[in-house]
C-alpha cells in the first residue's frame, strides 16, 4: 500500500535529481534510471509519475523556470524605481541559487531540448516573453522608445553569460556576471543622455 502524501515528495526529488543529473553529465544524455537512482526511487515509479524521459526533463525545466520566476518577483518587490527594477531582474538572473553549475547546465540543455520538443519550446517562449516584458516595463521610463531594443540586448547578455559559463565550467561567478550585464545597461543609459 502506498504511503499517503509521498507522491509530491517523490516527484520533487525526481525533478531535483533531473537537474543534478543534467548538471553532472552536462547533457540531456541521461537516463530515467540514472535520475531515479539519484532520487532514491525506482525507474518504474519515475515512469509512473511522469510517463517518460521527456516529461521528466520538462518537469525539471518548469522547476528551474519557477525558481527563477520566484526570485525575480521577490527582487522586484524589494526594488525601488525603474533602474531598481532592471537591476533586480539582472540580480535575480545571477542569484546564487539560479546561477549554480547544475542549473546553468540545465538551462543550456533545455534550450537544446526546445529545438525538438514543442512543449519545451513553449515553456522557453513564455520565459523569454516574460523577461522581455519585465525589462521593457522597467526600461521605458529610463530610455523611452529604445526600451525594447535594450531589453533584447540585456536578455541576450544574460543568455550569453549562461552559455559561456556552461562552456567554461568551474564555479559560476554571480557577482562578475551581474556586473558584466549591469555595465552593458550603464553604457546604454549613458548613450541615451
Amino acid at each position: 500500500m502506498p504511503k499517503l502524501g509521498m507522491e509530491p515528495i517523490r516527484k520533487a526529488a525526481l525533478v531535483e535529481a533531473t537537474i543534478a543529473e543534467i548538471g553532472a553529465s552536462g547533457s540531456l544524455d541521461v537516463t530515467v534510471s540514472q535520475i531515479a537512482k539519484r532520487a532514491g526511487v525506482s525507474s518504474a515509479l519515475a515512469h509512473h509519475y511522469f510517463g517518460g524521459k521527456e516529461q521528466i526533463l520538462q518537469a525539471g525545466m518548469r522547476q528551474v523556470l519557477a525558481d527563477f520566476g520566484a526570485k525575480v518577483r521577490a527582487a522586484l518587490v524589494a526594488s525601488k524605481g525603474p533602474r531598481g527594477r532592471v537591476d533586480a531582474i539582472i540580480a535575480a538572473s545571477f542569484e546564487v541559487g539560479n546561477f549554480r553549475r547544475d542549473v546553468v547546465a540545465a538551462w543550456l540543455n533545455f534550450y537544446v531540448l526546445a529545438q525538438t520538443s514543442p512543449d519545451a519550446s513553449r515553456l522557453l517562449v513564455v520565459y523569454q516573453r516574460r523577461m522581455h516584458s519585465n525589462l521593457v516595463y522597467a526600461l521605458k521610463p529610463l530610455i523611452g522608445v529604445r526600451a525594447p531594443d535594450v531589453a533584447r540586448g540585456i536578455a541576450a547578455m544574460i543568455d550569453g553569460v549562461y552559455i559561456r559559463q556552461a562552456l567554461h565550467g568551474g564555479t559560476p561567478d554571480s557577482n562578475g556576471a551581474r556586473s558584466l550585464v549591469q555595465d552593458y545597461l550603464d553604457m546604454c543609459l549613458r548613450d541615451q543622455a
